[in-house]
């Protein structure tokens, strides 16, 4: 495994970062793929066995399931100070006023409940999930330079939004003498690019870190485009990001699985080492449902794709709607 520092802060990071969407009570929250506690917990263990030390998760996911078997797991298998754990706060948890955004109160409620339910005394990366429209940003970026202040967590990042959003929060930090943003979740595959226009060149002047999320596209790279899985046919959000770039982007997975056959490497391989490569990314957050989908991404730290490779699997892009 690789160690990369996070943006320009002194934290380490595995350049792999296993996401946890896919741990979590089926039957709680908008999962119903996502792998039960005793699922879960094997590949947890192999992933800290593989080399990675960082996990994302976030309040949300199984509703806050994600968060309970997450926090086991890593109690259980490692020392709290080997590993850094991510989780983000912007979605409703319950029904009713204050239940939602980037309000000082919404903040200072979820941080306690996330605590509690990873069983631990800090978050080691705290993220905003969302833009919140209807908070001040001053209110927000105050708020979570108070949560570093506490103790309760260590660093602060921010997920999908638009690069004017994001350069905005940090001015609003650095004018005021508050914590910045040292990370950027954001989409970014070979079926979404959009980031490469103005968010990874922000990120990459202002010195902060970039960690993608569905870097296979929720599957649709590593799969013949009609194979159907459970989350593929579950998965109402996935369909709806695709749907209208269906022909062009079906044209790239078939370029992904053509780089793939002539390496004789599986396609997840490829879309990686394709992330990996991208100037300014520091590491991908991958999904994991079986051990083997963990041992086949630390084998693309070792594939270096040719110039030409590359030229071969962006070429058929095509401009996508923002998400």
């Amino acid at each position: 495994m690789e160690y990369k520092k996070l943006g320009k802060s002194g934290l380490d990071v595995s350049v792999l970062c296993l996401g946890s969407m896919s741990f979590g009570i089926p039957e709680r929250g908008n999962t119903p793929w996502s792998l039960n506690e005793e699922k879960s917990r094997p590949i947890i263990k192999k992933a800290l066995e593989l080399g990675i030390n960082f996990f994302s998760t976030a309040n949300m996911y199984s509703d806050g399931t994600s968060e309970e078997i997450l926090g086991r797991a890593l109690k259980d298998f490692a020392r709290r100070d080997e590993v850094v754990i991510a989780t983000k706060v912007f979605v409703p948890m319950r029904k009713g006023p204050n239940a939602m955004g980037l309000s000082r109160k919404a903040i200072m409620t979820e941080v306690d409940n996330s605590l509690r339910r990873l069983g631990t005394d800090y978050i080691d990366l705290y993220q905003i999930h969302r833009w919140d429209p209807n908070t001040p940003i001053e209110e927000t970026m105050e708020a979570l330079h108070d949560l570093i202040k506490s103790g309760k967590v260590r660093y602060i990042g921010a997920s999908s939004m638009s690069a004017w959003q994001f350069a905005k929060a940090q001015h609003v930090a650095e004018r005021n003498g508050w914590t910045r943003f040292i990370s950027m979740e954001n989409r970014l595959n070979l079926l979404y690019r959009e980031e490469e226009r103005e968010m990874l060149p922000f990120c990459k002047d202002d010195g902060v870190g970039v960690t993608p999320y569905l870097p296979f596209a929720a599957g649709r790279l590593t799969r013949d485009w009609n194979e159907q899985t459970s989350r593929s046919e579950n998965d109402q959000v996935a369909k709806a990001l695709f749907i209208k770039t269906e022909d062009a982007d079906r044209k790239v997975a078939e370029r992904v699985a053509e780089v793939a056959a002539n390496r004789g490497i599986p396609r997840a391989q490829v879309a990686l080492a394709w992330l990996l490569q991208k100037e300014g990314v520091t590491a991908p957050i991958i999904g994991a449902t079986k051990i083997s989908h963990l041992e086949e991404a630390v084998l693309a730290l070792s594939v270096k794709l040719t110039s030409e490779e590359i030229k071969s699997l962006e070429e058929l892009y095509v401009p996508h709607p923002l998400v």
